[in-house]
C-alpha cells in the first residue's frame, strides 16, 4: 500500500463515520512527519518498516475508537494476543540514530538486575522529555538488561491513557496512573475525581512495593522537560521535592529493602513536546531520526546525604538536590556525547559511556 492509498484509508474510515476527523488529522500529521524521520535513518527496508509501523498503529487506533480502552489504576502490558510491547519497540526503534546513542553506567544496570533478583525494590528519580520516554530506555536496554525493560512499571499522567494516537503504546507498557499536578486544575469540575483517582494509584504502588522486586520509573519534575524560552536550550526541569518525598517514603514504609538512583534521558529530539503546557489532548507531534542518551549514577542515600541537616524540611530539599544535581550532571555528560560529536571521549570518572547493543 503507498502513501496516498494509506492516506485516503484513513479519510475512508472518517467517511463511515468509524475514525473522529479530529484524531484523522492528527494521524495524517504524525504520518507525513514519521515517514520523513524514518526515511533519513540510511535503512534500504526504511519505507517499508515505516508504512508497516503506520499501517499497525491505524488498526490499533481504529479498534480503541471502536472500543474504548480503559486504563486500570495499575496496568500490565498487554503482551497477548497482540503484542503491543513489541509494537512499541518496532514502531520508536527505526527513529533512533544508534551509531550516536550512549548509555552511562552499563554496570550499574546490572546492579539493580542483582537488587532486584533479591527481592530489593529500585525507583529511578528521573527526568521526562518525550512520549517516547519508555521505548528509549527499554531499546538502550533490551540487549544488556531485557529484564529491566520489560519490567519497569512507569509512573504516567492522564494524557497518555486519553490521547488516541497515545494510547496504543502506552497500552504496551507497565503503568501506574495519575493525574499530574501541572493539569490538575484545568478543569475544575473534575479535581475531585482525579484526586481519588490519585488516592487509588498510591494504593496500588504501596502493594507493588510491598511485593518486592519492582523497579519504578517516576519524573518527580511532574512533566516533560522544555527549551528555555531565551536560550532554546533543553535542560531537565527543576524536581518537585515533595514528589521525591512522597515515593521515598512509599519505599521505606514498604517493609522490603529499597533503592533510590538518579536516571537521566535525552531524547527529545525524537519527538519534542509544545513549546508549552496545553490544557486539550490530542498535541501535534513533531518527529526525528536523532541519537539518544540514557544514564544512571551510583544510589543515593538519604541518610548520607541529609545528615547534617537541621530539620526534615530541609532535608527533603537537600535530597531532592541532590538527586536533580545528578541528573544534570548526566545529561551534560550525554549532550556533549550526542550533540557536540565527543562520543565516548566524554565519559568522566563518575560517568562512564558506552553502547551495549554493539
Amino acid at each position: 500500500m503507498w502513501c496516498a492509498e494509506f492516506v485516503l484509508r484513513v479519510r475512508k474510515e472518517v467517511e463511515r463515520g468509524k475514525l473522529r476527523p479530529d484524531v484523522a488529522d492528527n494521524f495524517e500529521n504524525l504520518y507525513y512527519n514519521y515517514k520523513n524521520a524514518v526515511l533519513q535513518n540510511g535503512d534500504p527496508n526504511a519505507y517499508q518498516i515505516m508504512l508497516s509501523n503506520m499501517m499497525d498503529l491505524f488498526d490499533r487506533v481504529l479498534l480503541d475508537e471502536e472500543n474504548p480502552f480503559t486504563f486500570q489504576p495499575y496496568h500490565k502490558a498487554i503482551r497477548e494476543p497482540f503484542d503491543y510491547y513489541t509494537f512499541g519497540q518496532n514502531y520508536i526503534r527505526p527513529l533512533v540514530d544508534f551509531r550516536n546513542s550512549y548509555v552511562g553506567n552499563i554496570s550499574v544496570f546490572s546492579d539493580m538486575e542483582k537488587q532486584l533478583r533479591q527481592g530489593h525494590n529500585i525507583v529511578l528519580m528521573s527526568n521526562h522529555q518525550t512520549e517516547a520516554d519508555p521505548a528509549v530506555i527499554a531499546l538502550s536496554l533490551e540487549r544488556s538488561n531485557p529484564w529491566i525493560s520489560e519490567n519497569i512499571v512507569y509512573v504516567a499522567g492522564d494524557r497518555v491513557l486519553t490521547d488516541p494516537l497515545c494510547k496504543p503504546f502506552s497500552m504496551g507498557r507497565n503503568l501506574l496512573c495519575v493525574y499530574s499536578k501541572k493539569h490538575m486544575n484545568d478543569f475544575p469540575e473534575l479535581i475531585e475525581m482525579k484526586r481519588r483517582a490519585n488516592t487509588r494509584s498510591l494504593k496500588e504502588m504501596a502493594l507493588l512495593l510491598r511485593g518486592g522486586s519492582h523497579i519504578i520509573w517516576i519524573a518527580p519534575s511532574g512533566g516533560r522537560d522544555r527549551p528555555d524560552p531565551l536560550t532554546g536550550e533543553w535542560h531537565p526541569a527543576p524536581f518537585d521535592a515533595s514528589a521525591v518525598d512522597n515515593m521515598r517514603r512509599l519505599l521505606e514504609h514498604s517493609g522490603v529493602p529499597g533503592h533510590i538512583y538518579p536516571l537521566s534521558l535525552l531524547c527529545y529530539e525524537i519527538m519534542p513536546p509544545p513549546q508549552q503546557i496545553e490544557k486539550e489532548i490530542g498535541e501535534q507531534r513533531v518527529i526525528s531520526f536523532h541519537g539518544v542518551g540514557l544514564s544512571v549514577a551510583e544510589e543515593i542515600k538519604y541518610g548520607d546525604v541529609t545528615a547534617q541537616s537541621r530539620n526534615a524540611d530541609e532535608a527533603r530539599g537537600i535530597f531532592s538536590e541532590a538527586l536533580y544535581n545528578s541528573v544534570v550532571d548526566q545529561y551534560n555528560v550525554l549532550k556533549s556525547a550526542i550533540f557536540r560529536d565527543r562520543g565516548a571521549v566524554s565519559s568522566n570518572p563518575a560517568i562512564s559511556l558506552s553502547q551495549p547493543w554493539r
